[in-house]
């Protein structure tokens, strides 16, 4: 680690508490700790628990701090302790010291390499994302940290969204405030918790859900988290997608959940799983309700393919009649979730990446975007894929991996006007970035079998030929070895180094040059504190609020705008000789303009057409030069 990430170490560890301390208080009073992939859904747990609190702090009088997570977190850990002993204990025993040791052994292993993958796509520990997004997402944690509000009613304000789901802001505005750090220092620590500790973590819960605690699918599931390039560091660098990774990063998770609900019996066991799966499905749809819909897509196929089994072994009349409601309930409510869940037209337009034959080989290979192979990756998904069509039982781990296959093949290798494509991606946006991350979220199951598969292969070779046990452990080493080096495999290192290029600071950055940022750093020293500050949102002027915490006269791009604010972003360059925009100033309280010029974040000349007047002013009796900055300058507003 370098001397300048020791700055994010701090914030760090307390974002990483955040995800862990809550809901794995909940998890042991609720369900105990004999459960060894349960306990890894605590990260799930605790995003939930995050993501309701902000919502519920405003509503009793509460301002956004660790009180109202605390206070939720004992009253859920109270419930959960009281459900489980109205429903019982499990009765289960401890589990081997080996199950333990891979599963933690491999989440610790995982973090860290997620660590040092997200710091060198992060560049340091204050960069900020060079996308449109960014200017959104920063300014709406530092305006959570400012009104000590992160409510989803409340957030969306920085942009006239009613309602925006929270889970990321609560998690970064929280720990801005804890800490005292800067908010791009806060946002970066917050989302290397979500890369290192979330989403492992998550991965490691599938795996003992979907194949029980064998220390070879733990172990492998959390060497696996770290070797793809599609997510989640592909999330970090298109967009910026922040929201939608909090949410994917723990989609897992609720994977784990509903197969936990079906493969329990009883009342007790059923009312506990079905709790369970709940909680995890609000931190899901709080973080992005795009997450949601994949849940609900993988868990419904493979909920359907079940029932189909089950009545084709009972061959009973009731089998049919039951499991065949059932999956219609799930198809209708399908069908009103989609329908519900449409984007307009304006923000549906992404067109395909690549043809369908190129899109089924990218699914496949679990390599979007023409990125490189990592030949063990791809092996251990041949494998599986191989044992998925060898033994029918399997199929259901491969369900997931189909159902976001074809959805990747549809965005990203049909053609706009394809109709299924516009039933069954639109609520992505028809973006095939969202739904290039769920490849590997779905398809690590897969692998992980493959890898089940060549151990059992072994194994039993091992047994056949009484090999000695000095050349098994010296294999076993080497083959944990090879399968954390897909952490540092092709695909990821070139996803890694693209990625980097977005958070790189210069003359030419994209959103924020290197002459912007450091003129928004002397915001403290050439403005006063209460200073409203106008400037074009496209070209970065407006993140003066998140980085200088100084007020803006608009937050974002995007939003309602006034006749006062419609009419400056228009003609505020006139101002020595229009009267009309003197009296505009007035009544916004303006006192400073920044000027960033006319490149925007899209280096588009058809972008922010309608707020040229923001750009390129010549300083006048009224705008008063106090700061520059190469091309970048300060006006104080005088006479008006």
């Amino acid at each position: 680690m370098s001397g300048a990430w020791s700055v994010a170490v701090p914030p760090f560890l307390v974002a990483a508490a955040v995800f862990i301390v809550p809901g794995l208080a909940v998890i042991l009073a609720g369900w105990g700790w004999r459960r060894i992939g349960l306990l890894f859904v605590a990260p799930a747990v605790s995003t939930a628990i995050l993501a309701v609190a902000a919502i519920a702090a405003p509503v009793i009088g509460l301002g956004w701090s660790l009180i109202p997570v605390l206070g939720l977190t004992a009253v859920a850990a109270a419930v959960a302790y009281l459900l489980r002993r109205w429903v019982g204990r499990e009765g289960l025993s401890r589990p081997p010291l080996r199950v333990v040791l891979a599963a933690g052994g491999g989440f610790v292993a995982a973090a860290v390499i997620m660590w040092l993958q997200l710091t060198y796509v992060f560049v340091s520990p204050d960069s900020i994302s060079q996308t449109f997004d960014a200017i959104i997402h920063l300014n709406t944690v530092r305006f959570a940290v400012d009104t000590s509000n992160a409510s989803a009613f409340h957030i969306g304000a920085t942009s006239d969204i009613p309602f925006y789901p929270n889970a990321w802001h609560s998690v970064a505005a929280l720990t801005a405030q804890l800490t005292g750090v800067s908010v791009p220092v806060a946002v970066n620590a917050a989302n290397l918790a979500i890369g290192a500790i979330a989403w492992p973590a998550s991965c490691i819960a599938l795996a003992s859900a979907l194949f029980g605690d064998r220390a070879t699918a733990l172990l492998s599931s959390a060497a696996l988290s770290t070797g793809f390039g599609a997510f989640p560091i592909l999330l970090f660098s298109f967009g910026v997608l922040y929201p939608n990774t909090i949410a994917y990063a723990i989609l897992p998770a609720g994977i784990a959940a509903l197969w936990w609900l079906w493969l329990a019996r009883g009342a007790a066991g059923r009312t506990r799983a079905a709790v369970l799966l709940i909680v995890v499905c609000a931190g899901i749809g709080l973080g992005h309700p795009n997450a949601f819909l994949a849940l609900f897509a993988f868990g419904a196929f493979m909920l359907l393919w079940e029932l189909g089994r089950d009545a084709l072994r009972r061959r009973t009349r009731r089998a049919w009649v039951v499991n065949g409601s059932i999956a219609a309930a799930i198809l209708i409510a399908g069908a009103v979730l989609w329908r519900f869940s449409r984007t307009g037209y304006d923000m549906s337009r992404w067109g395909p990446w690549q043809s369908t034959a190129q899109s089924v080989g990218e699914a496949l290979l679990l390599s979007p975007h023409s990125y490189p192979l990592t030949l063990v990756v791809s092996a251990l998904v041949v494998v599986g894929l191989v044992t998925v069509v060898r033994r029918p039982r399997y199929v259901i781990f491969a369900i997931p991996f189909a159902v976001a296959a074809l959805m990747f093949v549809l965005v990203s290798g049909t053609g706009v006007g394809n109709i299924l494509r516009e039933m069954v991606t639109n609520p992505w946006y028809n973006d095939s970035y969202r739904l290039a991350a769920l490849l590997p979220i779905a398809g690590i199951p897969v692998a992980t079998l493959g890898a089940l598969t060549i151990v059992d292969g072994a194994t039993a070779i091992i047994r056949r030929r009484g090999i000695p046990r000095s050349v098994v452990v010296a294999a076993s080493a080497v083959a944990v070895v090879l399968v954390f080096s897909v952490g540092i495999g092709p695909n990821v290192t070139r996803t890694a180094s693209d990625a980097r290029g977005a958070y790189t600071l210069s003359d030419g950055s994209a959103l924020l040059t290197s002459d912007e940022a450091k003129l928004l750093g002397r915001l403290d020293d050439t403005t006063p504190p209460d200073a409203v500050i106008a400037g074009n949102p496209w070209t970065g002027a407006s993140l003066a609020y998140a980085i200088a915490g100084r007020q803006v006269v608009e937050k974002h791009v995007f939003g309602a705008r006034d006749d006062d604010e419609v009419y400056l972003d228009a003609h505020l360059k006139e101002i020595d000789a229009d009267p009309r925009v003197c009296e505009a100033v007035r009544r916004i309280g303006i006192t400073h303009v920044l000027d960033f010029g006319s490149q925007n974040v899209f280096n588009s000349p058809g972008s922010g057409l309608d707020r040229v007047g923001l750009d390129d002013l010549p300083a006048s009796d009224h705008l008063i030069l106090v700061d520059s900055e190469g091309t970048a300058r300060l006006f104080r507003i005088e006479g008006c």
